[in-house]
Order: structure tokens, then sequence, then C-alpha cells
């Protein structure tokens, strides 16, 4: 595959996971990756970037066009997650996941528009919510709050950058077998039993799988989904479209 030949790609946070899978996703698209992260991707060319921290922010895509001469598409990928009551909600650890999932995106698609807008081709911005932008699991407030935000974000950057030739869109994931979920349900006495519960949730039948997710990602930073922006694409093999029944009933 070649759609993406030519074009150079910053995915923040894809040493791992989901965004591992976006990075190598594009680079079998023919896209130049570069994977912005706290730590090195063991496949992908790598640069330090705290996606929190604008100095740090501006360094990286400096240096990447720098050494590439352009900047393409950007994934905003990079992302943390933990478990605390709004009702406990220590000040920090909000501002930490604020800052990391929502202030950060919008550091990545400031720094790096006006070399977006300097393509022939314009540029492609995807930024990765997830469905607890719309629903919430209990404990998870500050997590859902972000990942709201990061769909407003994307909106009202569609609508702002538009005019530059750049897309803006956001896919919103649910289940998917990441190595965070997967110790998660590991750490359960029954596995098997919590693995065919999941699977039960999903009309198709299964959990979601990074490349299900990289797969979107890759359509809409390419040319095929030329048309399209300011929207959020769910991926989670149609969980949030059936209401949930009493077990009983189900």
């Amino acid at each position: 595959m070649s759609k993406l030949a030519n074009r150079v790609a910053l995915v923040t946070g894809g040493a791992q996971g989901i965004g591992a899978a976006i990075a190598d996703g594009l680079a079998a698209a023919g896209a130049t990756v570069v994977v912005g992260d706290l730590y090195p991707s063991p496949t992908h060319e790598s640069l330090t970037l705290d996606v929190s921290n604008e100095e740090s922010v501006g360094a990286a895509i400096a240096e990447i066009v720098a050494k590439h001469g352009r900047l393409d598409i950007i994934v905003n990928n990079a992302g943390i997650m933990f478990e605390e009551s709004v009702a406990d909600h220590d000040r920090s650890t909000w501002d930490r996941m604020l800052a990391i999932n929502l202030t950060g995106p919008m550091l990545v698609t400031k720094h790096a528009s006006a070399h977006l807008a300097a393509n022939e081709t314009g540029g492609s911005i995807v930024n990765v919510g997830s469905i607890e932008g719309d629903r919430c699991n209990p404990h998870h407030s500050a997590y859902a709050a972000t990942k709201s935000g990061v769909h407003g974000l994307t909106r009202a950057t569609a609508i702002d950058l538009g005019p530059m030739n750049i897309r803006c869109n956001a896919v919103a994931p649910g289940w998917i077998d990441t190595p965070l979920n997967a110790s998660y349900v590991d750490s359960h006495p029954d596995r098997e039993m919590v693995i065919d519960e999941l699977a039960k949730l999903h009309p198709i039948g299964r959990v979601g799988a990074p490349s299900d997710v990289a797969d979107v990602v890759v359509w809409l930073a390419g040319d095929e989904s030329r048309f399209v922006t300011g929207q959020v694409v769910t991926i989670d093999g149609g969980r949030t479209v059936r209401p949930p029944l009493p077990g009983i009933l189900s």
C-alpha cells in the first residue's frame, strides 16, 4: 500500500497499545511515521515528547519538520486514565488528566497547524477520543470530561482550520484489547467469564483489537476521506447502540 506515500505523520503516545497499532497502520500505508512519546517506540522513529509541556511540543514538531521537510498528519493519541470518584478528586490528579488528555491535543494542533497548511494536499488531524466522551463508567469523571472535551475540540478545530485545508476528525474507541485492559481482565478471579461477558456486550460478538482503531485512523488520515471533517467516528462493535437489559432478560 502507498496511499500515504511521501507524507509525514506524528503519532503522540505511539510507543504502545492503540498508538503503536496506529503507527504501524500509517507506516503500512506508506507514511513516514514519527512517534512522540515519553518512551521510545521499538519499531518506529521516535522523539521524546511531553504533550502537556508547550516547549516540548514546539521543539518536537520543529525537529520533525527540520528532518523531514514537512508534516502532513497528526494523530493525537497520548492519554492517561485513572479511577477516582468526583467526590474524592484531588486537584492535582484532575489537572494532570486535563493537561495530558485535552490540553495536549490542543498544543500539538496549535504548533502543527502552520506546517500542515503549507502542504499541497493540506493536512489531516485525528484525535483519539472515547465512547466515554458521551457515556461514562463509575469513577471516570476526569477521563470522561477530558474525552468529551476532545470531541468538542475536534469540531472546533475543523471549523477553525478548514479554511487552511486542514481536516480534523476523531475516533471514539470502545473496549479495545490493549495491555492496560488485559491486565484489568487478568486481575479478575474468573478471567474467562469476564472475557465472555465482555464479548456479549458487543453485537459483533467480540471486543476490539488495536488494529480496528488503526484502520479507521488511516482512512481518516488519507485522501479517501477528503470530504470528512469535524466528525467523531465510534469504533465499539455496536456496544453503545444496544441499551443494556437485566441479566434475567438478556
